[in-house]
């Protein structure tokens, strides 16, 4: 018989050695999971960076072919010239050849050639216009602290909206790159950084098609009004609701080549383009170039159409609409004589004895025309005059100015009647970029950075309603001739039309103030806006160089004219002909023509 308890140690030992390798093995696999972990945490992160990688390559292959179609358009520019004084023919292009396998993520196709880019703002003479020069250190932007080029009026991100002139800030227009001096600034500087400038486009019809799915899913939200907080509704019970019709134009977009020849026209400097899908109902001629020693900051006409002013550096020349000789020569000798001192606005009283001027040293001068003599300087504005517009009887004067104010002044006695303070502001600077008296007198309208219209009575000096639907800064606002309207232009790249309901003329006192259309276009910046006499047709100045004719009946462009080598900083129609005028950063105004084209047999 065996012993019984050397069996039962045995059998322990076998337990023990048992427990030792299951819990051996069970410390192996949790260390095998941890090691799983970790190279799933690793993979992951590769993957990820791979990701980032190919994402960073697709937007380097975006840039290139941006930049690429600049150098294109460039080139084809200059060949253009070269052919236009007696050069060899301009080959088809493309001049570059094209790299393989560009594409967008996902293979997608890549940006649309003449999409305009946000990177980088010309670096022309700063001010709140393209190519308008800055002002001086002391003014700054519009709430009086000097800004560094690029950033905004409030700090943080920069914002095409906040260029009120400060030195060398980079304004909205100024499509041809300026250096500190006032030159063009060379290709080694522009592959440093300087003088980034989108040309006008000439796109291929696939592209044109690309723009124009791109442009469409961008307009799905243009009839969107900003979002507020219940505070902010509370507060602003008057604001009004953006709503209306989208009407959309390409003719930016198109190869001036491609075009029928019965659907454009074109002179020596300057071509215009017709809308293909509309009858042609205009022609329009170039009558006179003025050309001027800097930048053109504004244009308007005498109420007799007789005679143009124009504002740049010091001076305001006033011209004569027939014959475009310099009438006269307007500067005020008692003005410091450092640094540059632009004439912002200018505008003709209606009975055409005074010409009333706003500049950078915060000053309004109201011109004596026949004695060419100062009657009145007009002192109360914190920072630059910006926009100036007379009441219909001639007794006023309004004001507009980067300090949020806008000033209402009797002719006569050179006093400050009113002032209409913004105290609603947002998070936005709010100052004035544009201002207009109602055709009535009763109204005045005043536009401003934050992306706000605002409308006044005239009588009781109280604000009616404040209008918000632009996407940015308003830089420009027009009643219609009938009073029944009122035009804005936005660094939104669009123009809008808004019923004004119950403060127009024949408006109900229930009517609000709606957005009847808006109006996209333009591939840049819209800096100046006006109405025909008759009110039959809408005219727009552009940072893309061009000037656009609209029919606010049907909200249709009628056709865009290309004229300037820069900015179109300021347009203005005459009152009494079919004249129109557009001033420019190519230190040039110019007086055109528009007239009805008999309709085709």
């Amino acid at each position: 018989m065996v012993p019984s308890a050397p069996l039962s140690s045995r059998v322990t030992e076998l337990l023990d050695a048992l427990r030792t390798e299951y819990d051996s093995l069970n410390q192996e696999a949790s260390n095998m999971r941890l090691f799983k972990d970790e190279y799933e945490q690793r993979i992951s992160n590769q993957i990820s960076e791979i990701q980032a990688v190919q994402q960073n390559l697709y937007e380097l292959e975006r840039a290139h072919h941006k930049i690429k179609q600049q150098y294109e358009e460039e080139i084809l520019r200059l060949r253009r010239e070269l052919e236009a004084r007696g050069g060899p023919p301009v080959p088809p292009g493309p001049f570059l050849q094209q790299p393989a396998g560009l594409g967008g993520p996902q293979g997608q196709p890549p940006m649309a050639m003449g999409q305009p880019h946000s990177a980088g703002m010309p670096p022309g003479p700063g001010g709140m216009y393209g190519g308008m020069p800055p002002a001086s250190a002391a003014h700054g932007g519009p709430n009086g602290s000097a800004m560094a080029p690029g950033q905004g009026p409030m700090g943080g991100e920069p914002h095409p909206g906040a260029y009120m002139g400060p030195p060398g800030s980079y304004g909205p227009g100024g499509s041809v790159p300026m250096n500190a001096h006032g030159q063009p600034v060379t290709p080694q500087q522009q592959g440093a950084g300087m003088g980034k400038e989108r040309k006008p486009s000439l796109v291929t019809p696939q592209q044109a098609q690309q723009a124009q799915q791109q442009q469409q899913q961008q307009q799905q939200g243009a009839g969107m009004g900003s979002r507020q907080t219940p505070t902010q509704q509370a507060r602003n019970m008057s604001m009004v609701p953006s709503k209306g019709v989208v009407a959309s134009s390409q003719l930016a977009d198109m190869d001036p080549d491609s075009v029928p020849a019965s659907m454009k026209h074109e002179g020596a400097d300057w071509f215009v383009i017709f809308n293909l899908k509309i009858p042609r109902s205009l022609n329009i001629e170039n009558v006179h170039t003025l050309d001027h020693t800097s930048v053109v900051c504004c244009v308007k006409f005498s109420n007799d159409g007789k005679y143009l002013a124009t504002g740049c550096n010091r001076t305001t020349q006033i011209w004569n609409v027939a014959t475009g000789k310099k009438e006269c020569f307007l500067a005020d000798e008692n003005a410091p004589k450092n640094g540059d001192l632009y004439i912002r606005a200018v505008c003709f009283s209606p009975d055409g004895k005074y010409l009333v001027t706003g500049a950078e040293d915060k000053q309004i001068r109201i011109w004596d025309v026949q004695k060419r003599s100062i009657k009145h300087v007009l002192s109360g504005h914190e920072q630059d005059i910006y926009s100036l517009d007379f009441s219909p009887d001639g007794s006023m004067i309004l004001s507009g100015s980067g300090d949020r104010t806008v000033r209402l002044w009797n002719l006569e006695t050179g006093k400050e009647v009113y002032k209409f303070t913004i105290d609603d502001m947002g998070p936005k600077d709010a100052g004035v970029t544009s201002v207009a008296f109602s055709p009535n007198g009763k109204l005045v309208a005043a536009a401003s950075l934050d992306k706000m219209i605002r409308l006044w009575d005239v009588t009781t000096a109280t604000p009616l309603q404040r209008i918000d639907g632009h996407k940015d800064s308003v830089y420009a606002v027009a009643f219609s001739p009938d009073g029944q309207s009122l035009l804005s232009g936005s660094l939104d790249k669009t123009l809008r039309i808004w019923d004004l309901g119950r403060y127009g003329p024949n408006g109900r006192p229930g009517e609000m103030v709606t957005c009847r259309s808006t109006l996209v276009g333009h591939k840049d910046f819209v800096l100046s806006v006006a109405y025909s006499p008759d009110g039959n047709w809408i005219v727009s100045g552009s940072k893309d160089r061009g000037v656009q004719f609209w029919d606010p009946r049907t909200s249709q462009t009628q056709c865009m004219l290309q004229g300037h080598k820069n900015s179109v900083i300021s347009v203005a129609l005459s009152p009494t002909q079919t004249f129109f005028a557009t001033g420019s950063g190519d230190c040039r105004a110019r007086i055109w023509s528009y007239e009805n084209r008999p309709a085709p047999m």
